[in-house]
């Protein structure tokens, strides 16, 4: 029985009795119990914790804490505290995990999210300090608001005057059902499990992954961020040109030019920035105590302007307009007629003031020009009159404002120049496209919600209905006011954006009822409000990205004190600043739209892959949805982000793709279940299904290589490492082949006895993949012996008719005195198997001296075509010469010749061939003389009969017998021929008989070869031969590739010994050297 002072503090045990089962859980610490108050909701027997107490986190993060609980941590589910009986664990004491009751199955459940002890613990302490808001308070009001923003107020108007009022309504529903599209795909996100922290981007960020996610999530704080630098900017401009244009001038003649503007709008956004900012600095419960003081302003001047719609229909208000001329009208500056539209709006040269006769401010303003085309030639101005600004519903304006009239800028209307000395102009370039981007700001407010996820009291209830509601309700007083001013206002003015002809007044102003006042105090309340709630959700939203750890240089903006993300606030203060300096409204509406609906395509892009995937953890209980309308939210986010400034739109996406790019480029190594991981899933499994399992044609071959790499283990530190390391490097050489690699290792012994050093080792192989850049799978298996594990490997590696065609491992440098680890005995078997497996077998030799990826070779790679293997020592070489490495090298092909044969035409041959296989290569016929055994051949042979004739005495246990015993069998038929075959050219037999030998050593050592066989002279006496061609004419190239003979047919100790004793000779003295066998089909073929 293991102490009592090491339990975790929600010791759990239990004793059966017949008669009658109690459950008591050690709940000291607890502090959901106590006085039975908390946050957890009694359920029949078991107290249930409400979703907003279970934070997330990484699965894989839990490994390491798996036997510490947390002091803090809550139990998902849990029996009440008067039940009795324990369960005993004293039976878990020799393992080295903690209790799996039951009831701790339960309460260790994963689900697929659940936080590591350490990250429970900061969230919890988090969670203790959380506002707990509901719907309203926590959604639908704070999304109200931020919808409801500057926009409505100062621009509406003019987009009506502009595009009209069928295409404002067009406009207005657009952006609606954009952002109505991605709340419907929201809601079916939100409801489909626990939504902490983060909102908008832990719903991504867990849906297409932690790429995607910390990129849509830091462009979606920026968004955020500028909108309250654009909410800022437009409380400034009311307060500057509309609430005291006179007195709140700090610098500078007029606030219409625009640098002065904009100076101001600097100075006073600065300051009402540090306001704000103090107020988001005390805590989100005070901002959610004066944010309904904004909010309620809203609502007035709301219900303000509704009444003054109804008065204008039997009492229009006195707001008399100048406009001078007929198609087109002119409308008249209120400045340029001294703000006395009745006095001086006149068509006379002179004017009357008391006992004074002057010049009429009108006349003097346009025919004192000498391209006017308004003055008559009897000195006065022609078709001047006087007209109600806001006609009202008893004036029916509607019919007037369904016409468009986009301009360029300096145009009264199109194609038709103003003058804007004295009357009203366009000072932009207006279009459909360009309004669309102007207004979809006064939408996106949807995400102020979810971005305070973690002060909610039920999130997956309370995000989707409180952002729909909030959606259709701003809908609706958005489409109302498109009417009801469309039908109210003078069209001319409706295109005054400033309010120049009215003195400077605001046009929804001057239509509210009963006083002006209220509007403009309430438009600075909304856009106030509106910074506000902005400022609180996108500090909350970096500090969910910091939290995750996606980018490392935001980790520090993780911390929060008291509850509240106070570093992540400071360069949330700094960004927007950065927002004000720039001070042209116009321009940060336009910039951050690109934000939001970036944000707004992945929320519907999520919620589409979730549901076409079908995975079996989506399983949302919002059930309004389909992936149809996920999608057309996709389409409508980039046609909209294009529509509105494609330039813009082309930024947000780069910067998305930089971070992305980043994040991938870190290792995010996040597994949350996301759905693009999903759907590389179900790609891999359709691509599976598709490749047949019969081999691919000759052009699609492809090298897909099962490298067997060695480890060994350091006793002193029990750590693996790589034994040739440099095999790696060859293998990222070899990737222009564009096939898979796996990287394989054998651990010999028992699974029992090793399985726990298994993952140790895949980390080392993973690691080392990832190091030289091999995009690869790590595979470990252990076997009794290196000989069966290779050959089960080779036997079921892969899936379908994706299987390793091609077995690379090192040549084994110690196989004389090496017996029990990689000898010779498991090359040859690993040969053998992968003969009969069909699979084509690449031995580097002497890989240690394999240059690394930086190191840049010049000169040759030697092809030594010895023997037909189809095509695999071409392709190898042309794949190699594509990487970097070798990409400066040439490619020299030789092939060996008798004197009888024609070299000259075969040289012509073989060079016609490379020229249709599209490989360049110098092309050299070697011819091979009569064959003469020399004195080197004889004593290497000699040598080997006596280590034969050795091993023999000392009978050492031949595994390959006890293979044959058991019914392991050679395949029959070879894809090669013998080495020596070919040195006869391959059609001749070889005649044993001695007259084609010309001994050059003693004739008194012929009593000596009489021990010796002619079959094994005759291959040495070849191996020897050929290596002194290979040696005198690659010398000094930087590789050597040539065909790997043939194995023994019997696979015993003694035939083992031979085959390594030949092919030894065959390389001597040869640096970097690959040795080839074909799998007996071609791999390169001259046809496209």
């Amino acid at each position: 029985m293991s102490n009592s002072s090491n339990r975790s503090p929600y010791h759990v045990s239990f004793s059966d009795d017949q008669q009658q089962r109690k459950i008591s859980i050690n709940l000291d610490d607890n502090p959901l119990t106590g006085s039975g108050q908390g946050s957890g909701e009694k359920s029949g027997r078991f107290v249930v914790i409400k979703p907003s107490d279970v934070p997330d986190v990484n699965e894989n993060d839990k490994m390491t804490n798996s036997n510490a609980t947390n002091e803090h941590e809550k139990i998902p589910l849990q029996t009440e505290s008067n039940v009795l009986l324990k369960f005993n664990e004293s039976i878990f004491e020799d393992q080295d995990h903690g209790p799996r009751t039951v009831l701790d199955q339960l309460y260790n459940y994963t689900g697929g999210i659940v936080p590591n002890a350490a990250e429970a613990e900061k969230q919890t302490a988090v969670r203790q300090n959380s506002a707990n808001l509901g719907t309203i308070f926590g959604v639908y009001l704070p999304c109200v608001q931020n919808i409801i923003g500057v926009i409505v107020f100062i621009r509406l108007f003019w987009l009506i005057g502009i595009a009209g009022v069928p295409q404002t309504l067009l406009i207005v529903v657009v952006c609606s059902s954009c952002t109505l599209l991605t709340a419907i795909s929201m809601a079916a996100i939100a409801t489909n499990g626990i939504v902490p922290a983060g909102g908008a981007y832990f719903m991504i960020s867990r849906s297409l992954g932690p790429e995607f996610g910390g990129a849509v999530g830091l462009l979606f704080y920026l968004g955020n961020t500028f909108a309250a630098s654009m909410y800022i900017v437009g409380a400034v401009e009311i307060i500057v040109k509309y609430m005291c244009p006179e007195k709140c001038r700090l610098f500078g003649d007029d606030v219409e030019i625009p640098s002065i503007a904009f100076n101001h709008y600097r100075i006073y956004g600065t300051l009402l920035l540090i306001i704000i900012g103090a107020c988001v600095l005390i805590g989100i419960k005070f901002v959610t105590k004066i944010a309904p003081l904004s909010l309620l302003a809203v609502i007035i001047s709301l219900l303000c302007i509704y009444a003054g719609v109804i008065k204008s229909s039997f009492s229009p208000p006195d707001l008399p307009i100048c406009l001078v001329g007929l198609n087109p009208s002119h409308l008249i500056k209120s400045s340029v007629l001294h703000n006395d539209v009745r006095t001086y709006c006149r068509p006379d040269k002179w004017c009357y003031e008391g006992n004074k006769t002057i010049l009429c401010p009108l006349y003097a303003s346009i025919c004192n020009k000498p391209t006017n085309t308004l003055c008559s030639k009897n000195d006065y101005v022609e078709n001047v009159r006087v007209e109600q600004g806001i006609p009202g519903l008893k004036n029916w304006q509607l019919s007037e404002n369904l016409v468009s009239h986009y301009r360029q800028a300096g145009e009264i209307e199109r194609d038709i120049k103003g003058d804007s000395t004295f009357e009203v102009v366009a000072q932009e370039i207006t279009s459909f496209l360009i309004l669309v981007g102007i207004y979809f700001p006064s939408v996106t407010g949807i995400m102020a919600g979810s971005n305070r996820s973690g002060d909610l009291r039920d999130p997956s209830r309370s995000i989707p209905r409180g952002t729909i509601a909030a959606i259709l309700t701003t809908s609706t007083i958005y489409l109302s006011n498109v009417v009801f001013l469309g039908a109210c206002v003078h069209s001319s003015l409706l295109r005054d954006k400033f309010g120049d002809s009215i003195n400077k007044q605001l046009v929804v102003a001057a239509l509210a009822w009963p006083n002006k006042w209220v509007i403009m105090i309430g438009a600075f309340c909304s856009t106030v409000g509106a910074g506000l709630q902005t400022l609180t959700g996108a500090p909350r939203l970096l500090q969910a990205v910091a939290k995750d750890d996606l980018v490392p240089i935001l980790g520090r903006l993780a911390k929060s004190y008291r509850g509240e993300p106070v570093p992540a606030l400071f360069l949330t203060l700094l960004i927007c600043q950065c927002g004000i300096l720039i001070a042209d409204l116009d321009k940060l509406t336009a910039l951050l739209s690109m934000f939001f609906l970036l944000c707004y395509g992945f929320v519907n892009l999520a919620c589409a892959l979730q549901t076409i995937l079908r995975a079996p953890s989506w399983r949302p209980r919002f059930r309004f949805y389909h992936w149809i309308l996920s999608l057309m939210g996709v389409l409508l986010s980039i046609s909209i982000m294009f529509m509105a400034s494609w330039y813009f739109a082309l930024i947000a996406m780069v910067i998305a793709i930089v971070i992305y790019k980043f994040i991938e480029y870190k290792g995010a190594e996040k597994e949350w279940g996301d759905g693009i991981r999903g759907l590389s899933m179900s790609a891999a499994r359709y691509a599976l299904y598709r490749v047949d399992e019969a081999p691919p044609h000759t052009k699609n071959w492809r090298p897909q290589l099962l490298a067997f790499i060695n480890v060994q283990r350091n006793e002193e530190d029990e750590l693996y490492a790589l034994r040739h390391p440099r095999l790696l490097n060859f293998l990222y050489q070899l990737k222009a082949g564009q096939g898979f690699v796996v990287a394989a290792t054998i651990l010999e012994g028992d699974y029992l006895d090793k399985y726990a050093y298994i993952e140790q080792v895949r980390s080392l192989l993973k690691t080392s993949l990832t190091q030289t850049k091999v995009q690869g799978f790590a595979e470990v298996l252990v076997a009794k012996d290196a000989e069966d594990g290779i050959s089960a490997l080779i036997q079921t590696e892969g899936l379908g008719g994706l299987k390793p065609n091609t077995i690379v491992l090192c040549w084994p440098l110690n196989w004389r005195k090496d017996y029990e680890s990689y000898t010779a005995n498991a090359f040859i078997r690993t040969i053998a198997v992968a003969e009969a497996r069909r699979c084509a077998v690449i031995v580097p030799k002497n890989i240690n001296s394999f240059p690394d990826n930086k190191e840049i070779q010049e000169g040759t790679i030697d092809i030594w075509w010895i023997i037909h293997d189809g095509g695999l020592l071409f392709l190898i070489a042309f794949l190699l010469k594509r990487n970097k490495v070798w990409s400066r090298c040439r490619l020299r092909l030789f092939t060996v010749a008798q004197l009888e044969d024609n070299s000259v035409e075969m040289k012509k041959d073989l060079e016609q061939y490379m020229y249709q296989l599209r490989i360049e290569a110098e092309v050299d016929v070697v011819e091979m003389e009569n064959q003469e055994i020399s004195a080197y051949a004889y004593e290497r042979t000699l040598k080997l009969a006596e280590r034969v004739k050795l091993l023999k005495d000392l009978k050492l246990p031949d595994k390959e017998l006890q293979l044959q015993a058991k019914g392991f069998e050679r395949r029959a038929s070879k894809p090669q021929i013998l080495m020596e075959s070919l040195l006869n050219n391959q059609r001749q037999s070889i005649d044993e008989s001695d007259d084609q030998y010309h001994y050059t050593f003693t004739p008194n050592q012929l009593g000596n070869l009489k021990s010796v066989s002619e079959s094994s002279m005759r291959k040495m006496h070849s191996a020897v031969r050929l290596n002194q061609q290979i040696r005198n004419r690659s010398h000094d190239a930087k590789l050597v590739l040539i065909n790997l003979p043939s194995p023994p047919t019997k696979h015993t100790s003694l035939a083992t010994y031979s085959y390594m004793e030949y092919v030894d000779a065959l390389t001597e003295g040869l640096d970097r050297l690959l040795l080839m066998r074909g799998s007996g089909r071609e791999v390169i073929t001259i046809f496209s």
